[in-house]
């Protein structure tokens, strides 16, 4: 992506979205079930509903997380957010990174039945299954196909170990059921909350629940028992990596009852890279060049930036008493675990 060029129409009456043709037909989905809803909630998305035929996903060994499988079931997210990495996964299904993404999400309506089936399979050892590493299991579509539930009753009936990294406040509705897991394994609940500025959430996370009712979520669950991780990402270059936006948001976090805080700088991959940048020159045109700059060699910003940035936020941690040590045995609903940086570190 070049960030000469960054001057694509929006589309009338939605400024996030530049002008292009029809989107393609789903041929990658045969079968599908194409579904729309009259409700607000839901106006311009449309749902496609499949029959899955593997729900268990193995992780690549080159990724560094300390899982080997994860567990997606959804594809694209309402939560719309501008850099989110797994934009490009969506061209896979002949739809576009951009708007596609946002409004044409893939619903896995047999997750629940096929998770039960795989975990009881001779071949399958009880490993630990990470989710939320790819889309929110808990954007809005959840509240309609309420997908989770039988997935988290497989997996506490199974007594196996796994972990959710969310924005969505959605997830309190499982909670009960989430301490009943972790009673029998190891439970760990995350949440990811960048920034609380509520314009810039307003403007580059849309679909998603505010921060601060992400925090009152996060509150909920310490209160619950469980130790909560904050993944505090992205950190956007010239938006929320400031001394005051790092200083809140860590002092919310920390006031939120969370345990640790792990920060990660904005890195935009192929796919999120073109739609953020699109909107970055409509709306903060002078940040362009210090974008240019940062981004010039692919899709991380340089080590030295990254290295700086994480100080700052662990200074910040410190102060606020977010540095904890673990626990050790996190059986129960007492002590479930929040996922480990490198988990954290895939969104």
């Amino acid at each position: 992506m070049r960030w000469e060029n960054l001057t694509a129409p929006p589309v009338e009456g939605d400024p996030g979205r530049a002008a292009s043709a029809t989107p393609p037909l789903p041929l990658a989905l045969p079968g599908a079930v194409v579904r729309t809803f009259d409700t607000p909630g839901f106006a311009g998305m449309t749902f496609y509903e499949v029959q899955a035929r593997s729900i268990l996903n193995k992780v690549s060994g080159a990724s560094g997380v300390p899982f080997e499988w994860s567990l997606n079931p959804y594809r694209g997210c309402s939560h719309a957010c501008l850099y989110c990495f797994a934009r490009k996964t969506h061209t896979y299904l002949d739809f576009d990174a951009g708007a596609d993404f946002d409004r044409q999400v893939v619903v896995k309506v047999n997750a629940g039945e096929l998770l039960r089936r795989e975990l009881a399979a001779p071949r399958w050892r009880g490993a630990h299954v990470g989710m939320g590493s790819n889309v929110d299991c808990y954007q809005r579509a959840e509240g309609r196909y309420r997908l989770m539930p039988p997935i988290i009753e497989a997996l506490r009936d199974f007594a196996n170990p796994f972990s959710i990294l969310t924005k969505g406040t959605l997830i309190l509705r499982d909670l009960p059921l989430l301490r009943q897991a972790a009673e029998v394994t190891r439970v760990g609940v995350s949440f990811s909350v960048g920034f609380i500025d509520e314009q810039l959430w307003r403007t580059v996370e849309p679909g998603a629940p505010s921060p601060r009712r992400r925090l009152d979520a996060i509150r909920q669950f310490t209160d619950a028992g469980f130790e909560v991780g904050v993944l505090m990402a992205p950190i956007l270059p010239g938006l929320s990596d400031d001394d005051e936006s790092i200083e809140t948001t860590v002092a919310a976090i920390a006031a939120a009852g969370a345990t640790r805080v792990l920060p990660l700088p904005l890195h935009l991959r192929p796919g999120s890279r073109e739609w953020y940048a699109q909107w970055l020159a409509r709306e903060h045109p002078h940040l362009v060049p210090r974008y240019r700059e940062l981004y010039r060699s692919g899709s991380y910003a340089p080590q030295s930036y990254q290295r700086e940035l994480t100080a700052r936020v662990r200074i910040a941690a410190r102060r606020h008493g977010l540095h904890r040590p673990d626990n050790g045995d996190h059986r129960g609903a007492s002590t479930p675990p929040a996922p480990a940086p490198e988990q954290l570190s895939l969104l």
